[in-house]
């Protein structure tokens, strides 16, 4: 996953899309939190997109111009926003909203969770991305994944739990000692007593993760969001139905996966410590 900034300052088209649609809610003489009423959303929902925190994606921009009376404005205005915009937007969105998540859950396929990534596996695995990055963004890139993790470090602690391949655990890419400095570091989170950590392991007869990585949190507000991101793309689910589709893959990639206790005796085993 490519790092987002905790914040940033420059002004992007979402702040401007979102100013637009603060100016057309209060020319219709409505606050955030009726607005969010009528759409059936949280009021954060509202904020987030005025501030250009959230990006306004085309059917709630749809739902916003007839409520609003704007005669499409706002889906012209999506309808413009760079291609490379969206994919910032929505990575930052997500990042946004990790940070203030109540439950997590992320499932990983080819890499260990950036949450759980030591400085030396995070400088790794930016140094294998093509195009390659300048040593200098290569850094801020690292410093900025350090930054999210302290998330974990955060009152009131967030419930976290992580899926993770065993192949990812076995892989003999890049250097063994970085990857057993990595191994410890996972059996070391897993003595938190809020984060759960569990591992596929690599004899299964069905696996419900094929399609990919995933991550489901829910918010202060108890909603419920999936974020999927691939080569190139990323995309932050808030439809609840589609929300229920991956919330159900992962509920069968628990179910399939060893239990945390089996989990943290692989480490060990891995390890060399038992």
């Amino acid at each position: 996953m490519q790092p987002a900034k905790m914040k940033s300052k420059r002004i992007t088209s979402w702040h401007l899309i979102g100013a637009q649609l603060a100016m057309f809610r209060k020319a219709a003489r409505l606050t955030q939190a009726a607005l969010a009423e009528r759409c059936s959303v949280g009021d954060d929902t509202i904020a987030s997109i005025e501030q250009g925190r959230r990006a306004l994606q085309w059917d709630f921009a749809v739902q916003l111009d007839e409520l609003l009376d704007t005669k499409g404005a706002l889906q012209v205005a999506v309808s413009k926003v760079p291609q490379k915009e969206r994919f910032t937007a929505f990575v930052q969105d997500f990042v946004d909203y990790e940070q203030e998540a109540v439950t997590l859950l992320w499932y990983e396929n080819q890499v260990v969770p950036g949450l759980l990534q030591t400085e030396e596996y995070a400088r790794f695995l930016f140094s294998c991305l093509y195009p390659p990055l300048e040593e200098d963004e290569r850094e801020e890139w690292v410093a900025d994944r350090l930054d999210r993790q302290k998330l974990l470090n955060r009152k009131p602690r967030p419930m976290l739990h992580f899926l993770l391949e065993e192949s990812i655990l076995r892989s003999q890419i890049g250097d063994p000692a970085m990857l057993r400095k990595q191994i410890r570091h996972l059996r070391q989170c897993m003595e938190l007593p809020f984060l759960g950590l569990q591992i596929m392991p690599m004899t299964l007869p069905k696996h419900a993760g094929l399609a990919g990585p995933m991550v489901l949190l829910e918010t202060p507000d108890h909603d419920h969001l999936a974020y999927v991101e691939g080569q190139l793309t990323s995309y932050l689910h808030d439809d609840p139905a589609v929300v229920s589709v991956l919330q159900q893959k992962c509920g069968m990639l628990r179910s399939q996966a060893l239990s945390v206790e089996a989990s943290a005796r692989l480490l060990d085993e891995l390890l060399g410590e038992t």
